[in-house]
């Protein structure tokens, strides 16, 4: 058996006289999808696969759909003859395009077996001389196939060859997506081998040293390191760096890309004529002071380097000069190249160096990109991107990043060990000052959410927005909502219970404790549904630490908006709303406890009429007093016909019980209705916190959250309002009876319902994120949001076939874009990375689902 070694992103070219079984071995050894027949092609322009005057229209869709393919990063066979050389250069040069690499497989069989085939078929009824003119041509062009820019060229020559072929697809040198970390990603080094072990002493490495006491290898107990490349020149000590960053490749605890100190040091080793600058000639002083074996090694090494790595499932690159996305994965020169020196203008700035193309500020990747090459003074987050270069060897600092937890780890150089050309000032001011001509990461761009978006979430692993849906959102963004520096989060809708079929009942309980236990969840918490309108609130301690984080727009402590992203309340009374939450945050004890300048929480303001009220006058209240209007004389009129002895019994009936709807109607919601003036009567029931300096909650239990909202009430109870909540073991009947109970107790009471969630708060099933809550609403809600007679038999059967599936598939896909967001806030990545996850909800929130659900 032979294996043929194809790599797993590549353009795949079959080459073979016609008759030479091209097509078998493509349908033999490769997907359907993944192979684009010239035939094929054919038959789409010509409805004739063997119409040969349709061949240009042809291939130019085969070559449409090759592109399309390889932008995609999809491996592409392509079924034709190929044996021409023109043939083939359009296909090479469609790979370079997409920095993909060309396979040539030839079938390069007897022209009398090709001869055989072609005559048991009817279709090919060309004569011999044809074979004979393409195996003529393929036979000229075996030779050069490499020179043409064939990176692997296969060559079967006999059936025997074809029947014992096996496919291998194997991953491309810069492919570690299985490798997840932790890492420890170190900048550059330039011969700073003393900083080089104090920051690895100071990452938790130990050392392995030879007989002279040289560090040979270091070794973490659960980490890797990845070196970003330049490794040597410059620096005192390029042989001490080599030695231990090999030693720790070696030993499979680090990985290495290359810069271009190393590519240009590989060259001068390998006797290539280069010049001596930047360093390179105290390298290679250095290294003649090294035994010769050392440094055939070092070539080893040097020449085995890959020119970026992607890592984590596609989360990091690591790359010496950067990478855009489109090269993400990519191989070719072009990629290469890029990855060593990154992207000039073509211009040289006063000091002769050329002035680099600023990649970072456009870059919108998926990725975290990691890089060095170009000396800063400090590290800076630009758009997921973080140059780790902070000129060591020219008496800056070597850093690393901790991956995944972005924490920077530090050390300072041991003095000036080269002077560099460009004045080099390591302050944090000259980190402000280089950047100011960047683009600000808190401006907003409409291209960041505009038109069809997929985003990515470590919830659900792709979002769609479609382009409708966003234009909507973009209306109510741009218009109505809060400044968006303080817009971390919009709250997701929330899932109704599964439909009951008890009688009289559309909604109960045991649905929700059913659905739990079905997902292998036990615990649960019950909270009181409030009747009011959602809120998120943004608190800061101090007007410091408001304009320092979120710039503080308008001067104030923070923000409170809607669903919707609406502010709540008018200026005034969101200053005032907001410092009595701060206040009562600070009695409490969160900031200490959390150790955070500023609180972000999830909370109902009541009453429903503080918001809602416009709502309520134009739809609820209008239906209530036409129906006790008109109900009422007509009820009277009805009874006074039937003492007459008109026998209207079922008319009567009917409206003496569509007037006792309408009653219980105007009552459930004036319950949620009452006078306020100022926020004298608002009053705010906080049940999660959401996100603080740094960090995110939504992994710690409901139960931490509501202890620290009781805490919030008990410090301000006038304005604000316990949740009442309730433990179920949805796994013990009695248990899930005591449930049952409460929630009919309490909206027996007139209470809205409840919610029931999973205990833990984030959960995830087998099938995925657990559903982060369920809404369980009384039967007396309901009559407000289905109408006063949706109790009647017809319509509740009618109701009970509503259909829930795209409201809980909208409520989860909601929920993990509010944590993705929150979780890019805490990591205090760009704005736009934030407000993306933000618009998406809202943009979700303009599919077409019934809003009563």
């Amino acid at each position: 058996m032979t294996t043929l070694t194809v790599p797993e992103l590549s353009l795949v070219v079959l080459i073979g006289a016609s008759g030479s079984g091209k097509s078998s071995f493509a349908r033999a050894h490769f997907r359907p999808t993944e192979v684009i027949s010239s035939d094929f092609c054919r038959g789409l322009v010509a409805d004739d696969e063997n119409d040969q005057a349709a061949s240009t229209d042809a291939f130019e869709v085969l070559h449409f759909i090759v592109g399309k393919r390889l932008a995609l990063g999809r491996l592409t066979v392509v079924d034709a003859t190929n044996v021409q050389a023109e043939a083939r250069r359009a296909l090479v040069a469609l790979a370079r395009d997409h920095d993909v690499l060309p396979v040539a497989v030839v079938l390069d069989l007897p022209e009398r077996i090709c001869l055989e085939r072609n005559a048991a078929r009817p279709d090919r009824d060309f004569g011999p001389h044809v074979v004979r003119r393409q195996r003529d041509q393929l036979r000229r062009s075996l030779r050069g196939l490499n020179r043409e820019g064939f990176r692997t060229v296969h060559v079967l020559s006999s059936e025997e060859e074809v029947a014992d072929v096996t496919i291998s697809r194997s991953r491309l040198f810069n492919d570690l997506r299985h490798e997840t970390g932790p890492f420890d990603v170190i900048g550059d080094i330039h011969g700073c081998g003393a900083e080089l072990e104090t920051l690895l002493s100071d990452l938790g490495y130990t050392f392995r040293r030879d007989a002279a006491g040289r560090a040979i290898d270091a070794e973490h107990a659960d980490r890797r390191a990845v070196f970003v490349g330049d490794l040597v020149d410059r620096g005192p000590d390029t042989p001490g760096v080599l030695r231990l960053v090999m030693g720790m490749v070696a030993a499979g605890h680090a990985f290495c890309v290359s810069g271009n100190h190393e590519s240009k040091l590989l060259k001068a080793l390998k006797g290539r004529n280069v010049q001596r600058t930047h360093g390179l000639a105290e390298s290679l002083a250095q290294l003649e002071q090294q035994p010769e074996e050392f440094r055939a090694e070092v070539v080893r090494f040097l020449d085995g380097l890959i020119s970026h790595y992607v890592l984590d499932d596609g989360r990091l690159v690591v790359s010496h000069a950067g990478l855009v996305e489109r090269y993400h994965g990519r191989a070719s020169g072009r990629v290469r190249e890029f990855c060593l020196y990154g992207q000039t203008t073509g211009e040289t700035d006063e000091y002769g160096l050329p002035v680099r193309y600023p990649w970072a500020e456009q870059y919108r990747g998926r990725a975290m990109v990691l890089y060095g090459h170009t000396p800063v003074p400090a590290p800076e987050w630009v758009n997921n991107t973080l140059c780790l270069d902070t000129g060591c060897v020219f008496g800056g600092r070597l850093t690393a990043l901790r991956y995944p937890e972005r924490e920077i780890v530090s050390v300072p150089a041991e003095r000036v060990h080269y002077e560099p050309v460009k004045p080099f000032a390591a302050n944090p001011e000259a980190a402000a000052a280089a950047s100011a001509t960047r683009r600000d990461p808190d401006v907003l761009d409409i291209a960041d959410v505009a038109g069809r978006r997929v985003l990515e979430t470590s919830y659900v692993k792709r979002i769609g927005v479609r382009e409708e849906n966003a234009a909507a959102a973009l209306e109510v963004m741009s218009r109505f909502a809060v400044d968006p520096r303080w817009l971390l989060y919009l709250p997701p809708t929330m899932s109704p219970v599964a439909t009951s079929t008890r009688p009289g009942m559309l909604e109960h309980p045991e649905e929700a404790f059913s659905a739990f236990r079905t997902d292998g969840v036990d615990q649960v918490v019950c909270q009181e549904k409030h009747m009011g309108s959602r809120a998120v609130l943004l608190v800061c301690r101090s007007l410091d630490s408001a304009r320092a984080r979120f710039g503080a727009p308008g001067d104030r402590l923070g923000a409170v908006w809607t669903r919707t992203g609406r502010p709540f309340f008018d200026d005034r009374l969101v200053t005032e709303l907001i410092e009595r939450i701060r206040a009562a945050a600070e009695v409490a004890g969160l900031f200490d406890e959390l150790n955070t300048s500023w609180l972000l929480l999830d909370a109902e303001i009541m009453p429903w009429s503080a918001k809602a009220g416009a709502l309520l006058r134009d739809q609820y209240a209008a239906v209530g007093a036409a129906a006790r209007a008109a109900l009422p004389p007509a009820t009277e009129a009805l009874r006074r016909a039937t003492s007459r002895g008109l026998d209207i019994s079922e008319l009567l009936a009917r409206t003496e019980a569509r007037a006792s709807n309408a009653d219980r109607f105007a009552e459930a919601y004036r319950r949620y209705c009452w006078d306020v003036k100022g926020l004298d009567g608002v009053r705010v029931a906080p049940f999660q916190i959401l996100a603080s300096d740094g960090a995110t909650h939504h992994r710690r239990p409901h139960d931490w959250h509501l202890e620290r909202a009781d805490r919030l009430v008990a410090a301000d109870p006038a304005l604000m309002q316990a949740t009442r909540r309730l433990a179920v073991d949805t796994t013990d009947p009695d248990s899930v009876t005591a449930g049952v109970h409460w929630w009919e107790e309490m909206t027996a009471a007139g209470g809205e319902g409840m919610v029931v969630k999973p205990a833990d708060n984030l959960t995830r099933g087998p099938r995925g994120i657990v559903q982060p809550g369920l809404k369980v609403r009384g039967r007396e809600y309901l009559r407000i949001i289905y109408g006063p007679d949706y109790t009647e038999p017809q319509h509740l059967d009618r109701l009970r076939q509503r259909g829930l599936g795209h409201k809980r598939s909208m409520a989860l896909r909601e929920y993990a874009l509010g944590l993705e967001a929150l979780d890019r806030a805490a990591r205090q990545e760009p704005l736009w990375r934030v407000h993306e996850c933000v618009f998406a909800v809202l943009s979700l929130e303009s599919e077409p689902v019934d809003p009563r659900l």
